[in-house]
């Protein structure tokens, strides 16, 4: 009767699939198997969900109820610590300064530059007198001070009647050239006058004319008769060298030579000479 209802009913697709084939293989029970199988995961899967879900809220609840009780703490009450007192000590007393140091007196100083040609001249200083030169130290800008004179003149020769011994004026040297004297040597109508003759017979075709401001310091001696040998410059420019030596010596002007005691000396002159092209 049994057997009749079996295959009396509609076959599955199991029926269809292994019909004429040997059943007892795995792929038969699993397929057999398949709907309880995947109904008992699905169980399973959604209780460990629940359970991972719900585990966090479980903890946290748990430690809620073991924290203990928060003591509150009155926030008001300060303690005022009172300020520490500084004392000071006495400051050390400084040493008093030094005194300030003693000042020398001046020596004093006349002005005595020599001016120096150029194409546009300017207002110069003359050089003092010869007097005024040997009555203190010259430089080259005017100081108030002691006077120290270059050169102190020998006492006058004593009257008639005091005594009889007579002073002999030392002897100077006709061939040594002297650097210090007692008069200077000097140009008819003065160095001023010897520098505008310089300046006017300088021929400055010699030059480019683009050298800007060119100096050389021309040196030479004024003989016992009033001439002029020796001449030299002393420059970076050669050529503004070579013509300052002609220009001195075209000059034949004799000058007033330098004295020691009344005698005729040579003399070393120097003379800064400065001219402008451009």
């Amino acid at each position: 009767m049994a057997d009749e209802n079996t295959y009396n009913a509609a076959p599955s697709l199991d029926d269809i699939v292994f019909e004429n084939r040997n059943r007892t293989y795995g792929a038969f029970d699993l397929r057999s198997n398949y709907r309880s199988v995947l109904t008992r995961a699905f169980i399973f899967g959604t209780i460990l969900f629940c359970v991972v879900a719900i585990a966090p809220f479980v903890i946290m609840k748990i430690k809620q109820m073991n924290a203990k009780e928060t003591t509150e703490v009155n926030a008001n009450l300060i303690d005022i610590v009172p300020e520490e007192v500084i004392i000071e000590q006495p400051k050390e007393e400084e040493p008093p300064p030094p005194p300030p140091p003693k000042e020398e007196p001046k020596q004093e100083v006349i002005q005595n530059v020599v001016p120096e040609p150029v194409k546009a001249p300017k207002v110069e200083t003359p050089p003092p007198p010869i007097t005024k030169q040997l009555e203190t130290t010259t430089g080259l800008v005017n100081q108030e001070g002691v006077k120290t004179p270059t050169y102190t003149p020998p006492p006058p020769p004593p009257g008639p009647g005091k005594s009889t011994t007579v002073e002999v004026k030392p002897q100077v040297s006709e061939t040594q050239v002297y650097t210090e004297v007692e008069q200077l040597a000097e140009f008819p109508g003065g160095i001023n006058a010897f520098r505008s003759k310089v300046n006017g017979s300088f021929d400055t075709s010699v030059m480019d004319g683009d050298e800007g401001t060119v100096k050389t310091e021309v040196i030479f001696v004024v003989e016992r008769d009033g001439s002029i040998t020796d001449v030299k410059a002393n420059g970076p420019n050669k050529d503004f060298n070579a013509e300052a030596v002609r220009t001195v010596k075209s000059i034949k002007n004799k000058w007033a030579p330098a004295k020691i005691n009344g005698q005729s000396v040579r003399y070393r002159f120097r003379m800064p000479l400065t001219m402008q092209f451009e």
